[in-house]
Formats: C-alpha cells, structure tokens, sequence
C-alpha cells in the first residue's frame, strides 16, 4: 500500500472527516443533524482567504485535491476544503492554473468557532 491508502485507512475516523462529524449530532436513532463542517466553511470563507497563499499549480495534482491536501496539510480529509476554496465542484475540474491552499491555523480557528468548548456550569438541567 502507497503512503496516503495507509494514512487514509487511519483517518477515516478522525474529527476531520466530514463524514465522521454529522454523527457528533446524533440524538436518536431515527434522527440526525448533517455535518457542520460545509456551513464553517461559509461562514468562514473571506477569514479563510485572507489567511490563505496562492502558488502556482503543479501538474501532479491535477485530478487529486487529497494527494495537494496531504502534501500540505498531513492528511487527505481537507481535500474538500481546498475544492471548495478553490471553486471547483468537481475532481475531474481540479486542474488550475493557480491553487488557494488556506493556512492550516487558519482552519483549525473555524474549526475553534464551529465546536466551541462551552463552560459545563452554564448549561440548562433537564429534569427527566
């Protein structure tokens, strides 16, 4: 197995898979609130950009945002990110002449937003 199916195959359940996210939601079976992580990623968008480097694209990326994603970030589960970011809506359309790759402090600040780490005194009691 190549370097990224080994670090995928490890990943696959890391707090950066989008699919991995949507289960944090789950309150019943029958019931689940879909992943977050496009929604950080609106919001957050011209934050992104500012705290983002343009550099010129490499013709061995074309096709494969996750081989871009883990030469820059260490993983595969930001390929998304760098589609999005790049307006490109489709693998087969990632090939460019210039990429936007966002600062990897910079996603982990809209991840900081999204998942907040609220103080347990100020929740609500439900009395069951």
């Amino acid at each position: 197995m190549d370097l990224i199916t080994t670090e995928a195959n490890l990943n696959a359940k890391t707090p950066l898979n989008i699919d991995f996210m949507g289960k944090r939601y789950n309150c019943l079976s029958s019931y689940s609130v879909p992943s977050p992580s496009l929604w950080a990623i609106e919001k957050n968008l011209f934050y992104l950009l500012r705290y983002s480097k343009e550099e010129n694209f490499k013709p061995k990326y074309k096709m494969k945002p996750s081989y871009l994603s883990f030469d820059e970030y260490g993983t595969v589960m930001l390929d998304y990110l760098l589609m999005y970011i790049n307006n490109v809506f489709c693998i087969e359309d990632f090939d460019l002449v210039s990429v936007i790759i966002p600062k990897y402090s910079a996603i982990v600040d809209i991840c900081k937003d999204r998942f907040k780490n609220d103080n347990p005194s100020s929740f609500e009691t439900i009395n069951w």
